[in-house]
Parts: structure tokens; sequence; C-alpha cells
């Protein structure tokens, strides 16, 4: 793949990405900042690693499995890696200013 096509995936991922919500909270979850790290390796798989606005979401299973789905289906993945981690804890301060307007925090 040339320089160009990775970009290409990597902002396919992202816009896949913001295309996702948090079913209790009408933003997505990029802009959320849920997603830590986005790695793209040209062979086809993406490593994903994120986390959830609480340990003990009941939502979790169903964002994480939407996350996988939707990023496999982008043309230049085979296959996609979700990883949930809970360090650091996500707190409402690392949501981006369009998430923080959209919710009133701002």
């Amino acid at each position: 793949m040339t320089p160009e096509e990775i970009l290409a995936v990597e902002k396919n991922i992202v816009l896949t990405l913001k295309n996702i919500y948090d079913p209790d909270i009408p933003v997505n979850i990029y802009d959320l900042v849920l997603i830590y790290e986005i790695n793209y390796d040209p062979s086809g798989t993406a490593d994903i690693i994120m986390t959830l606005t609480a340990p003990n979401c009941p939502a979790a299973d169903f964002i994480m499995e939407d996350v996988r789905m939707r990023v496999e289906g982008i043309t230049g993945i085979t296959s996609a890696t979700i990883n949930l981690v809970f360090e650091p804890e996500w707190d409402k301060d690392m949501m981006s200013e369009e998430a923080k307007l959209e919710l009133g925090f701002m």
C-alpha cells in the first residue's frame, strides 16, 4: 500500500468511529474520546484501544461489537481487535470541544 492509501484507511477508521454512539449519550465515541489509540497495519489489521464512560456500562458489549463490525467493514481491513481499558479513567474533561458544546458543558 502507498502512504496515501494507508492514510485513507486511517481516515476511514476515524470517520467510522465518528458514526458510533453510546446509546445513552448523544455524542459519538470518537468525540467523547473513548478511543485512546488506533493502530492500523497495511496487512489489514486494526487494533483499537478504547474505554467506556463507566466500567459497569450496560452497553459495553454492544458498543465494542459495533466498533469491531464497522471497522472490519472498511475496505482495506480484514480484522479488528478491540481492547477495552480503564486506565486512564475516562473523565468528561477528556471530551472534544464539540462534544462538550453538544452536551452543554460549555
